[in-house]
């Protein structure tokens, strides 16, 4: 499957040193990722597209906590 491939490829990419736009893109990337391998897995229930789902869904929220930032008190 390519879309497993994709997320693979996600999974193991570097987030050290990105851009905040760089940041914005792999967020928007990790959910059409997220979203294409849940209509999968509505289809065939295979356990390892939903682990998958939960790694990719783990590094999108990383990023998001870093884009949004400490708040300021």
């Amino acid at each position: 499957m390519e879309l497993m491939e994709k997320a693979r490829e996600f999974e193991n990419r570097s987030m050290s040193n990105m851009s905040t736009s760089d940041r914005v893109e792999a967020s928007r990337e990790a959910k059409d990722l997220v979203l294409s391998l849940n209509e999968i897995y509505k289809q065939n229930k295979d356990p390892e597209i939903m682990d998958m789902m939960k790694i990719i869904t783990a590094k999108k929220q990383k990023i998001e906590k870093r884009l949004k930032g400490r708040p300021e008190i």
